[in-house]
């Protein structure tokens, strides 16, 4: 795929877990942990790591089949509280931000471009994580899980371009799974994909118009050269 953006990169869209924040091991703990509450087999991590960036309904939905049970609507809403619990209050495996994070986010931001997030995380979940982290102030606007609808559609990504005041050929989506890089295709916007997340390098460098970076700094350097 490639870039064929007419003008300057406005506005970058990123995701939040496994693009600037290393949660993938706290995520699987909270569904394996989930799973033994609610009496059902414990999904292994890459079952989970498959489903990080959906929303937690349709994730159980995806998960429940797998480990030979009915994807019930109702024990999926059940999984899905129980991880709240878990991820919100219990567990307590940490979540650093992936090196070069803060001082990229900074420089992003001295650099004029307008910030935003598109995650697959609660609204709770989020705002507590931008507390923890201090980068709230970074961002211009965000989309969680639970004000839109789940990635790929585009709703998200929608929203945040009608609220910045851009068009989909100024924006640049920056996640690390396919649900990320189709989304951006949905909404006709260019994107980056990070190879250092959750989903492959080789499922991702064929949907991303700018590539996969291996590291932040990398980010920050395919979006210099892809900025016009």
């Amino acid at each position: 795929m490639t870039n064929s953006r007419p003008g300057p990169i406005r506005l970058l869209i990123f995701d939040w877990d496994g693009t600037l924040m290393d949660s993938a091991n706290k995520i699987v703990t909270c569904f394996q942990a989930a799973a033994r509450d609610c009496d059902l087999p414990v999904p292994g991590a890459a079952l989970v790591e498959q489903q990080i960036g959906l929303t937690l309904e349709i994730a159980w939905s995806n998960i429940l089949p797998v480990l030979g049970e009915r994807a019930d609507p109702i024990l999926a809403q059940r999984a899905s509280d129980r991880y709240r619990d878990y991820f919100l209050e219990i567990d307590q495996t940490p979540m650093p931000l992936y090196d070069g994070v803060v001082e990229g986010i900074q420089q992003l931001e001295e650099n004029g471009y307008l910030l935003a997030i598109a995650t697959g995380k609660a609204r709770r979940g989020l705002e507590r994580a931008l507390q923890e982290t201090d980068l709230r102030r970074h961002f211009v606007y965000s989309r969680c899980a639970d004000e839109a609808f789940s990635k790929p559609h585009p709703k998200m990504l929608h929203d945040i371009l009608e609220f910045c005041g851009c068009e989909a050929h100024e924006a640049l989506m920056v996640g690390d799974t396919t649900y990320d890089m189709d989304m951006a295709r949905h909404a006709s916007m260019d994107s980056l994909a990070v190879s250092y997340g959750v989903h492959k390098e080789h499922v991702l460098t064929p949907l991303a118009s700018l590539g996969c970076a291996v590291d932040f700094a990398d980010v920050l350097c395919r979006i210099e050269q892809g900025k016009s």
